[in-house]
């Protein structure tokens, strides 16, 4: 392969408290809330990591098949959304294992502290996810990030990404056979890029 796949590390993005609750399924949030809230942020603070690994290739439309060098991809759904992209970053990213250990413990002995401890890797893997692509604007237009699963885009696709990739060697994110990944708080997606 000719394109290099780049990793990074990057620092803790803004934390949106707002998206926390909503993602735990809050409307409102009293003191107690917040203040466990708060509490869990303050431990999943030390066990959270940042980590994407991506690669940028050029992208073929012809109708509902997209080539991208290294693979092609038939979906209806992704091609209309990379429509008019003369390349595409195909990425993963994490925040890592810690976050998944803490969400079990709590499960078994604290119910609401692991209902906010997945709200905020929730919160967190898009806050990495946001931060990645805002990076890669430089200059051009980017389509929205475009997950398998979404749309006509098989869950599959996993495959082709994480061999491309390496995510397991680069970032520590692997893919179970039921496409699975893990740790759980992690994204693969596609992005298309507009000069």
């Amino acid at each position: 392969m000719n394109q290099a796949i780049l990793t990074k590390t990057y620092p803790e993005p803004p934390i949106d408290e707002r998206a926390i609750l909503r993602y735990a399924g809050c409307k409102e949030a009293d003191d107690a809330v917040r203040a466990l809230m708060e509490t869990c942020l303050g431990e999943a603070h030390g066990a959270l990591s940042y980590r994407v690994c991506w690669v940028e290739l050029p992208v073929k439309i012809d109708k509902n098949r997209c080539d991208l060098q290294y693979m092609t991809i038939e979906s209806k759904d992704l091609a209309n959304n990379l429509q008019g992209c003369g390349r595409v970053v195909l990425f993963a990213a994490t925040v890592g294992i810690e976050l998944d250990r803490l969400i079990l413990k709590y499960s078994r002995i604290a119910p609401a502290k692991a209902l906010l401890m997945q709200a905020i890797g929730a919160e967190r893997i898009e806050a990495l996810c946001d931060a990645f692509c805002a990076e890669l604007k430089n200059g051009c237009a980017l389509r929205p990030r475009f997950s398998p699963g979404y749309g006509d885009l098989p869950l599959e696709v996993q495959r082709e990404i994480f061999a491309l990739l390496g995510c397991e060697k680069r970032i520590g994110l692997s893919l179970n056979e039921s496409l699975l990944m893990s740790p759980t708080k992690s994204v693969t997606a596609f992005v298309g890029m507009r000069e």
